[in-house]
């Protein structure tokens, strides 16, 4: 017992340094006010007095004592070397000002000052909390001098980033990333440096597949594109022609068979005790692309045609998985012939969607040091078309794209580019003539190979790549899980989930007061219940008034709530289902499942991702330096900052009770 009190204690000691740790000018605002919200339930702030705590008021000493001993030259050397290379302080990657380096300053002392640890994020409107005369005196000139930077920023009329500027270009994290440790960075094309109008080029790939399938004898007459259909993310159950939607865990909280939805009471008697697993490939397919739309929407108008008898007799005998099976086949004929890449090709301006921000993106990596990649599954000359429309208009004078990258890989077949070795390719001429190669060298094109070749030929390794891409299998899950590589995701989707969000609040807001509501007057209900049901048994209710009141009474107060639980649920139902219409009338939010819980395909990113974004040019909003930071995951047991000094107290007793038994002799 002892021992586990020594444990948890030393566990709010650990939360509380974090808390109190210092607050260096390079730590981010925004991380710091989200990490706080696990010692600010609901964000609430903080409200312990120091003079109520004899553990803070010990630290807020030993802080104090830290701060007047503080050197910072001790900083700069304890920093954790950032790669095995020995430091040039001439890189360019790490240079800094000859003024700042004839003051002593190097690069691994700007890169030490800059870096904060996790035990560093602090908003700066929780400082009241460890009193006044503790922030003037040893923060007032750090909080000065940070404000006079910042307003030096804005006279330089250089844009804040995330969250200051604009939330639905951020990058978020699921698993700190600290850029200044990647050295090289990889790019996929389509859907990453290459980005489709998606109605344009779905619905020319649903045109394709169509065709195909009309050319089998497949009843196509009246069906068109529905780019509201499908949202990435769902999942199709071949098994009984389902689209659904699952949350984090597998359980099924939305439906559609054919193109109706299905309601949610029809939804829980067909997958109440089904679990989706993604590894049973036989049953479900994830979509995970927005390649994957065109073929979902497809699929789904012609279960409803195959349920309404309109198939011919030829076709008769199909069920919803051999159904699923000719049309993946009839879209996957459609990229294969190459018409449908063709048409893109002749016409880039119809298809693709251009972003200017993008290649001075990437010139800010490469002039960072980062060696730039380029992986991708397209041909060469698809690629190079597209990159020549996308990347050259926008590029300085006398440079295009070919000389971001240094190293390009075409026909990659990814995902065996991760999993195993392939022959590899040179492309010697413009019109893609190849020959045997048996190692990429740096600035050279290929053709095939696998990463292992990659890694070997620019001498590097897992932790120092990272790999963007906007497929979570074949970008994203292959190179973590075979490599090691550091994942980016690419969905473009996120800046409408966070527009709609921010859209939602006040729906939401409302839809959440009501179940808090529900909630309390439940639990009325629960313990009315429990005293009607001691009391049936021969034994005492709860106390002693439950125990001798009118059992006719209580159960006319039972019957009261039961009504008002029951108007409540006719207005929380309509408000459940509506939630996240702002992103998707069908669907819902992209990264939510239900009122609180993630999607399935949040999960996934969650999982495979270490960071993901709208696009690649969001990486132009922060520094090729930047150390992105994970949120602190909130757990169950979590306990909210306003009970930790209670408990502190009752530790500090119960220790002090069980050290005095220790000392008594023994008997």
């Amino acid at each position: 017992m002892a021992a586990a009190q020594h444990h948890l204690r030393s566990t709010f000691a650990a939360e509380r340094r974090s808390v109190t740790g210092s607050c260096p000018l390079g730590s981010s605002p925004s991380r710091r006010k989200r990490d706080n919200k696990q010692f600010a339930h609901s964000n609430r702030p903080i409200s312990v007095p120091a003079d109520q705590d004899p553990l803070l008021e010990k630290e807020e000493k030993m802080w104090k004592k830290k701060q007047a001993e503080y050197d910072p030259e001790d900083e700069a050397h304890s920093d954790t070397p950032i790669a095995k290379k020995e430091i040039d302080d001439d890189d360019p990657a790490y240079c800094v000002s000859p003024s700042l380096k004839t003051s002593g300053t190097t690069r691994s002392n700007v890169d030490s000052i800059i870096q904060c640890s996790i035990e560093d994020q602090l908003q700066g409107d929780y400082l009241d909390l460890f009193g006044n005369e503790f922030v003037d005196k040893s923060m007032e000139s750090t909080y000065q001098e940070a404000k006079e930077a910042a307003d030096f920023l804005n006279m330089l009329q250089i844009p804040k980033q995330y969250p200051t500027g604009c939330p639905s270009r951020g990058i978020f994290c699921s698993r700190s990333l600290n850029l200044k440790t990647i050295t090289t960075i990889g790019y996929d094309l389509d859907y990453t440096l290459i980005h489709y109008n998606v109605r344009a080029w779905e619905g020319k790939a649903y045109e394709y597949g169509l065709k195909n399938l009309n050319l089998q004898g497949f009843p196509t007459d009246g069906l068109e594109f529905d780019n509201q259909m499908v949202i990435r993310g769902l999942i199709l159950d071949k098994e009984k022609g389902n689209l659904v939607k699952a949350d984090r865990f597998g359980h099924i909280t939305r439906a559609m068979h054919g193109t109706n939805m299905l309601s949610t009471r029809t939804t829980s008697q067909v997958y109440g005790g089904v679990l989706v697993d993604l590894r049973d490939e036989y049953r479900w397919e994830f979509l995970n692309t927005l390649f994957s739309i065109s073929e979902a929407v497809l699929y789904m108008q012609l279960v409803a045609k195959l349920d309404k008898g309109q198939f011919p007799p030829a076709l008769i005998k199909l069920n919803y998985k051999t159904l699923y099976a000719a049309v993946a086949k009839a879209l996957f004929k459609a990229h294969i012939e190459g018409k449908l890449k063709a048409e893109i090709y002749n016409k880039p301006d119809k298809y693709v969607e251009l972003d200017e921000e993008l290649p001075t993106t990437l010139l800010d990596q490469k002039d960072a040091g980062k060696r730039l990649l380029l992986i991708t599954n397209s041909d060469f000359q698809y690629t190079d078309k597209m990159m020549n429309y996308a990347f050259n208009p926008f590029l300085p004078d006398g440079m295009t794209w070919r000389n971001l990258f240094d190293l390009v890989i075409v026909s990659a077949r990814k995902p065996e580019f991760f999993q195993r070795s392939s022959p590899l390719y040179e492309i010697v001429t413009g019109d893609g003539l190849m020959k045997p190669c048996y190692e990429p060298k740096a600035g050279g094109l290929y053709c095939g190979g696998s990463a292992f070749m990659v890694e070997k030929a620019l001498d590097t390794h897992g932790g120092e790549i990272l790999y963007v891409g906007d497929h979570i299998f074949t970008d994203v899950s292959q190179s973590k899980v075979n490599l090691k590589w550091r994942t980016a995701l690419i969905c473009r989707e996120l800046e409408r989930e966070v527009r709609a969000m921010a859209r939602g609040r006040s729906h939401r807001s409302k839809l959440l007061d009501l179940m808090n509501k529900k909630e309390v007057v439940g639990d009325v209900f629960n313990q009315l219940r429990l005293a009607m049901l001691r009391r049936s048994h021969s034994r005492p209710a709860q106390t002693a008034a439950a125990t001798v009141v009118d059992a006719g009474k209580m159960e006319d107060k039972m019957r009261k709530i039961l009504s008002l639980l029951r108007k409540l649920d006719k207005r929380i139902a309509p408000m459940v289902e509506a939630d996240g219409q702002h992103f998707s009338a069908k669907w819902g939010y992209l990264s939510r499942a239900g009122v609180w819980d993630k999607s399935h395909l949040t999960r996934q990113i969650e999982k495979y991702a270490d960071v993901y974004t709208s696009r690649v040019a969001n990486f132009g909003r922060y520094s090729p330096y930047m150390n992105f930071q994970s949120q602190a995951q909130v757990l169950g047991e979590n306990i909210s900052s306003e009970m930790i000094a209670g408990i502190y107290n009752l530790l500090s007793k119960e220790d002090d009770d069980w050290n005095k038994d220790q000392r008594k002799p023994s008997p």
